[in-house]
């Protein structure tokens, strides 16, 4: 997870690193602030990918296809060639994520001071022991917000799986006042964002794994 600045300020990533039906979709954006977030998004998405499989960004096979529709270029993103591996993006008021492993992944990325509502549609989205957890609060809000972004977290990942779950991580980025959640099968490893995106862009990414101390999953932090 990072800031659109700090992405869109890094040696090397820009728009020459995505796909041409990618920059289609980027030029579709009208509001500037948000076709950066996009931007950054799938640039860190690109950064991600390449680190999982130790290809260039450019190569990694990124690409969109909706079920509902069978058209590509759009619904949820996959590594064309690599169908063990999910990938995931988000992107809101100047903060991106991304997140690629094996198996399903889903992430999702909101400020910290974003109020998720109405009321009706977070009963009829949230699980019910989230909306009375976070009813106990005096300030229902942030509770409610972390609760909206592992739903959103858990939804893009898909189903699981026959006998699996969704491992759900949760933290809050004080210091980009940014909300997170990544659903996986597996514990994931959260990287910042300096481990992902560290000199000016190469050819080829190292692949060595890179662990930080986490929350555990469905914390509150």
């Amino acid at each position: 997870m990072a800031t659109t600045r700090e992405l869109l300020g890094h040696p090397g990533l820009g728009p020459h690193l995505l796909a041409p039906w990618e920059l289609r979709r980027l030029d579709a954006v009208r509001v500037p602030a948000r076709r950066d977030d996009v931007l950054a998004a799938r640039l860190l998405l690109r950064l991600c990918a390449a680190r999982l499989t130790g290809l260039p960004p450019q190569e990694t096979g990124l690409a969109q296809r909706c079920p509902r529709c069978a058209r590509d270029g759009h619904g949820r993103p996959y590594l064309d060639g690599h169908p063990g591996l999910g990938v995931s993006l988000s992107h809101a008021d100047g903060l991106a994520a991304a997140a690629a492993g094996p198996g399903p992944v889903g992430v999702d990325v909101e400020p910290a001071a974003r109020r998720p509502g109405p009321p009706g549609v977070l009963r009829r989205l949230l699980p019910e022991a989230d909306l009375r957890e976070a009813a106990a609060h005096p300030d229902p809000g942030p509770a409610l917000l972390r609760a909206w972004v592992r739903a959103e977290a858990r939804f893009k990942a898909g189903p699981p799986g026959a006998g699996a779950v969704h491992r759900v991580t949760e933290w809050t980025d004080g210091r980009r006042s940014a909300v997170v959640a990544v659903a996986s099968a597996g514990t994931p490893a959260l990287l910042p964002p300096a481990a992902v995106l560290g000199g000016p862009v190469p050819g080829r990414v190292d692949r060595g794994p890179v662990r930080l101390p986490r929350t555990a999953p469905g914390a509150r932090p």
